[in-house]
Parts: C-alpha cells; sequence; structure tokens
C-alpha cells in the first residue's frame, strides 16, 4: 500500500504568520506595565489597598490584555488567515481593542452587536478600524458572529469561551505576574485579597490559577453587579443559571454563565447593587481624582467591604483590585444624575456607608 501524503505547507503563509505575531508581541514590549495605584487609607489601619490601573493600555481599558491573548492564540492555532475577517461578539472595550489588534496585522474586524449600543462605543471601535454589524436582539450575537464567521471564512474570537485558556496563566507576563512583581517590595507584598469582577471570567481565572501554582494564599473575591448569573450559578452550582435582562455596569456581569468563568478557582463572590458601584467611582474620583468606568466601582465597593472587615478584626495586610478602563467612557451615565433618575437609582445610602467606611474603618450592617 502506498504512503499517502498531504501536504499543506504554505511557505508564504507562514512568512505572514511569523510577521503578525511579532507585530502583537512588538505592541506588548512596546508598552510599559500598568501601573499599581494606591488608595489613600490611613496608616493607623496597618492595611494597603492598590487599584491595578488597566485604563492605561493602548486602547485604555483592561480588555487589551484579553485582546493581544486571543489574538496569539487565534495566530498560533492557525484559526486568524491573511485577508479574512475576524469576527467578535461585543460591543464594548474588547472589540475596541480587538479592532485595534486587526488593524495592527492587516486583517478586517467585525464586531456583532444590539442594535442600542451607545454611540461612543461604535465610534471607538470604528476608530480603531473596525466595521459594527448590529442585532435587534442581542441574544442572538453569539448565534450571528459564528454564522458571519462562516459564510465569510474569518474567525469567530469568541472571548467568552477562549477567555480562560489563551493567556498563560503560570506566568508570561499576565495581569497576576505583574501585580505580585509590583509588590515585591511593598510592606505586604503578598495580597491578603485579590478582588476582580468577571465579564468573561478570563482575569479572575488567570489570577486565581496563578496564585493556587504559586502557592500563595492569597484569595480571590468575584464581585457581580445586578442582573448578572455568575453569582447564583456560583452559590448554586448552577452552570445552567441566566438572567433575563443585562447588566448595567458595562464590561462585567452576563445573563448566563460563561466557559470562561471557572467557578471552582474563586474563593469569594459578593452580590453587587449598581448604585454601590457607582456609588464608589464617585468617591474613587473624590480621593485619588480620577473618574473610571462602572466595573471599577464594582470591585471598589467590594474590596472596601473586605478592607472593613479587616479593620474589625484587627487584621493586617494588603488588598488588590482593578481600574478596569476610564471613566470618560460613561460621563452620561454613572457620571450623570438624569441618568441615575432616569434608571431609579439612588446612590446616596451607599456614599453614606463609603463615607462611614473611609471615616473610622466601620461598614454599617
Amino acid at each position: 500500500m502506498a504512503t499517502v501524503d498531504v501536504d499543506r505547507s504554505d511557505a508564504s503563509y507562514r512568512t505572514w504568520l511569523k510577521e503578525a505575531v511579532r507585530k502583537v508581541q512588538a505592541d506588548a514590549n512596546r508598552s510599559a506595565d500598568t501601573h499599581l495605584l494606591r488608595f489613600p487609607l490611613p496608616e493607623s489601619w496597618g492595611i494597603d489597598l492598590y487599584l491595578k490601573d488597566e485604563s492605561t493600555h493602548p486602547t485604555g481599558s483592561l480588555k487589551h490584555r484579553l485582546a493581544r491573548s486571543l489574538f496569539l492564540y487565534g495566530l498560533c492555532n492557525g484559526w486568524i488567515r491573511p485577508g479574512r475577517p475576524v469576527i467578535e461578539a461585543s460591543s464594548g472595550s474588547t472589540a475596541v481593542s480587538e479592532a485595534y489588534f486587526a488593524g495592527l496585522i492587516g486583517v478586517p474586524f467585525v464586531a456583532v452587536m444590539p442594535r442600542t449600543t451607545s454611540p461612543e462605543k461604535i465610534r471607538l471601535i470604528e476608530f480603531q478600524g473596525g466595521r459594527c454589524h448590529f442585532v435587534d436582539d442581542p441574544r442572538t450575537m453569539y448565534d450571528e458572529a459564528a454564522a458571519l464567521a462562516r459564510t465569510t471564512g474569518g474567525h469567530y474570537l469568541d472571548q467568552f469561551t477562549y477567555a480562560e485558556r489563551a493567556t498563560d496563566w503560570r506566568g508570561n507576563n499576565n495581569i497576576a505576574e505583574s501585580i505580585y512583581q509590583q509588590l515585591r517590595l511593598e510592606r505586604y507584598p503578598e495580597p491578603a485579597w485579590i478582588v476582580a469582577t468577571a465579564g468573561t471570567g478570563g482575569t479572575s481565572a488567570t489570577i486565581a490559577r496563578y496564585v493556587h501554582y504559586m502557592q500563595y494564599d492569597t484569595m480571590i473575591c468575584v464581585p457581580d453587579p445586578e442582573n448578572s448569573c455568575f453569582f447564583e450559578g456560583w452559590t448554586t452550582g448552577d452552570p445552567g443559571a441566566s438572567s433575563d435582562c443585562g447588566s448595567r455596569i458595562e464590561g462585567i456581569g452576563r445573563p448566563r454563565m460563561e466557559p470562561s468563568f471557572v467557578p471552582g478557582a474563586v474563593d469569594r463572590m459578593m452580590k453587587v447593587p449598581d448604585a454601590a458601584s457607582i456609588a464608589a467611582v464617585r468617591a474613587l474620583e473624590d480621593a485619588i481624582g480620577r473618574k473610571a468606568g462602572g466595573s471599577t466601582g464594582t470591585g471598589l465597593w467590594s474590596a472596601w467591604k473586605i478592607v472593613a472587615e479587616m479593620v474589625a478584626a484587627g487584621r493586617t495586610g494588603s488588598v488588590v483590585t482593578l481600574l478596569c478602563d476610564p471613566g470618560d467612557r460613561y460621563l452620561d451615565r454613572y457620571y450623570s444624575d438624569a441618568w441615575l433618575a432616569e434608571q431609579g437609582l439612588d446612590i446616596a445610602p451607599y456614599r453614606a456607608t463609603i463615607d462611614t467606611f473611609l471615616g473610622g474603618g466601620g461598614w454599617p450592617h
């Protein structure tokens, strides 16, 4: 019997692939690491609170890391090909960052999104060279993106499936390794808690896996906003948990349990009211002079609650949370009193809780 030999090697494609991977890796090499900011707390508490400022990436959010990982994953798997579109189901910061990397390597990018997406998000995606493809029912985004990939011969990045596996969680300039390197000379170099909100779940999975792999004692807390099912799915162990509507806190919270959310890696979850998240980002601006998006507020509220528990127990140590993206993307939402009134959100009680906490470390029950 003759040997059957099928050779699909393509020298021109491999030349393109090497150049594409080089360009994506060069982007990371050009970028300085993001800062670890200290939130001002009284010295007498013996607790340090840090915010990992992911808003300083070239595309302005934590999703820049995810997009880079997804592109490297797709390229090295042979899924992203020259001239063929890259497609994602996203109307937010992920799509902005993915459009950037598509432009970097010279392939078309299409973001599948609800027709109700804000004009500012559309503008940011199109500014990076992406094209927006609208659907009337947000629940059809995933299927529409997959269908577009099939009909065009392109690649569906599928952040909600691949986010937890595209990044090397053992330590390859990932966010977890960066946090520990930056804490190395601090008085509490191994944080008691890292607080990471979940959109895909990829960031919390990367951090948690790294912590376990490195044998640290750090605990991982994932706060969840209203209208998201991650908290319910985690507490009940139900992988089919769902929510009837989307989150008001953009970038985090999902109406279904996403494949990239890894419940078993998480130590603790909190369900945070949207009004508390918004009160937190406004208090953050008062404290450090920086506006941040609502997802930062969700994480910060939970970090403050953890710090208050440590104060009450007389424990010292450090806590880390994330500054996910800049607040100037949300001036007409989280920083607008008119929008709060329209949404029926009263942040006053939560601001009172924050003031009590910052004034003496207490947390009202």
